[in-house]
């Protein structure tokens, strides 16, 4: 089915097809055994979390994964009730009782958390699902290794106790979208030897899990029982080293489109934009597009965003403004209400994300997940 999308100001395309194609793809990847956790954080990176989450369990996601408790809930609300789902960035005072009533899989990745989880456990009368999180290096969320025991031993406690099950142990690369690098192996050393113990001690663990996107293409020693691929599952590569979209097989599923909104002939010396960052050489055509940084345009991208018009690639003239910004159609016939691509695919001529990537000096990650809620999102392919 394809849904004709409404004439816009702007739009971004969300092909779930392409969604659904991506995590087959991933799925392909990883041995028969090992589950697959389709990451829906930060509104599926900005590409709608309901919609793709939906579409990611019908071509065979295991988890879906997010990163705060209200995200996670949200998707509860939405309808999506029998998918396991785990969520990691907690906060004291967060709402534990009402994610162990949601039956949501909850990181624990210090003693507080333990203690307000186990807290909400009482008042609610039910266990609650907890995973623990490593810290094996990457310094950011996570129990370092030296505390592991304490935590460990007191997640036993409370599993006795009939107030937690611990469902998973778990940790995040640093560096594994940087081929080689050394800290690849060492956080893999350091999980290694965390697992060992809390198995030991006594955790039985239903799934084991470390690896993102870059490990889930490339590093299959990683893969444990679950992979957690995040931006591959939107098509975009996690990293240009590793290789291009196509490389992997992966469909980009996000495009950004608009509609020129204004036509004008300008005489040469023409300022354009704040600032007149940009002056026109010679007498010339101007476009306006009506899509700025309050849309998450990224203003860093201004004078290099790529845009296709008319069937050539122009560059945004000038600074990008919050709510629009200029190309220079050097005298080109482009009528308003001409199609603009910021970026799609690429395999009609079009940017990509990448680009745009390139031009702000960020990554694409950051360019699709950035895109504003004042542009729609329009799904094909649903």
């Amino acid at each position: 089915m394809t849904e004709t999308p409404p004439p816009l100001r702007a739009r971004a395309e969300i092909d779930l097809g392409a969604l659904r194609a991506n995590v087959r793809t991933l799925r392909a990847r990883v041995a028969p055994h090992v589950q697959l956790m389709a990451v829906v954080k930060a509104d599926a990176y900005g590409h709608g979390a309901v919609r793709c989450a939906r579409a990611a369990l019908e071509a065979g996601a295991d988890w879906l994964g997010t990163a705060t408790p209200h995200e996670a809930l949200a998707l509860r609300a939405a309808g999506i009730t029998d998918a396991r789902i785990l969520c990691w960035l907690w906060t004291p005072g967060d709402p534990w009782a009402a994610g162990i009533e949601a039956g949501l899989d909850m990181t624990v990745s210090g003693m507080w958390a333990l203690r307000e989880v186990t807290q909400a456990a009482r008042e609610t009368g039910r266990t609650a699902r907890i995973q623990l999180k490593a810290d094996t290096g990457l310094g950011r969320n996570g129990c370092q290794p030296a505390d592991w025991p304490e935590l460990v031993g007191e997640a036993l406690k409370a599993q006795k106790d009939g107030l937690v099950t611990v469902t998973g142990l778990w940790s995040h690369f640093a560096c594994a979208d940087e081929p080689g690098h050394p800290s690849i192996a060492s956080q893999l050393d350091v999980f290694r030897s965390m697992l060992d113990y809390a198995e030991k001690a006594g955790v039985e663990p239903e799934v084991r899990h470390i690896a993102n996107s870059p490990a889930t293409l490339t590093l299959p020693d990683t893969h444990f029982d679950l992979v957690r691929p995040g931006i591959a599952m939107y098509g975009v590569s996690p990293s240009p080293e590793l290789g291009t979209s196509a490389d992997f097989g992966l469909r980009p599923v996000m495009s950004l489109i608009g509609s020129v909104a204004l036509v004008k002939e300008v005489p040469a010396g023409h300022g354009v934009s704040y600032g007149h960052h940009y002056v026109t050489e010679t007498e010339t055509t101007l476009g306006l597009i009506p899509l700025g940084y309050a849309d998450g345009i990224p203003r860093h991208a201004s004078g290099r965003g790529p845009v296709l018009v008319g069937g050539r690639i122009r560059r945004a003239a000038g600074r990008v403004a919050m709510d629009q910004f200029v190309v220079d159609l050097g005298g080109d016939a482009v009528e308003p209400g001409a199609v603009a691509v910021l970026f799609g695919p690429g395999d009609r001529g079009e940017p990509t994300a990448e680009d745009w990537a390139q031009a702000a000096d960020t990554i694409a990650y950051e360019i699709v997940t950035r895109i504003g809620p004042r542009v729609p999102r329009v799904y094909v392919n649903g």
